[in-house]
């Protein structure tokens, strides 16, 4: 015994239908209920590292304490994924901060190492004294944090 075809209007209404309830189980639902929060990433530029979430990057707080200066090695620096900043010492006593988010498509930095900031996601490369892109696919540089540096105190400025 065979079945009747099922129109296609049929089918149409049943997608629709569908994707209708699954729309709605993904949206909050109106409700002020707070969305669930990871906990905080550790600080070491070791750990893994997941794409960041978003469309921008946001600031890391002005005037917090990043590190002493004793923690960032000369010629290479650390990246503090929680405030999403990367501070180098190209040179004995010269400290640089930068966005710990990869230009390319916005990746959080995982490791710095023979001079470079590097994006676990893609590839790309920055050079520790600038920013700068030294390897793609990332076109544009890391942007600039401003920080100060008092005693061996870094903050953010």
């Amino acid at each position: 015994m065979n079945a009747a075809p099922t129109p296609r209007r049929t089918v149409l209404a049943a997608a629709a239908s569908a994707t209708a309830a699954l729309a709605a189980g993904c949206g909050d639902g109106g409700t002020d209920a707070p969305a669930a929060t990871a906990s905080p990433a550790p600080t070491d530029s070791a750990s893994a590292s997941a794409p960041a979430t978003g469309s921008a990057p946001a600031s890391p707080p002005a005037g917090g304490e990043l590190a002493r200066t004793a923690d960032i090695p000369a010629g290479g620096g650390r990246i503090f994924k929680e405030r999403k900043v990367v501070v180098t010492q190209p040179e004995e006593g010269q400290f640089k901060a930068f966005s710990a988010v990869c230009t390319h498509q916005a990746c959080l930095l995982s490791t710095v190492e023979d001079g470079t900031v590097n994006c676990p996601c893609h590839g790309s490369r920055f050079r520790i004294t600038d920013g700068s892109v030294a390897r793609g696919p990332a076109t544009r540089p890391l942007p600039a944090e401003q920080i100060t540096v008092e005693g061996d105190t870094i903050r953010l400025a």
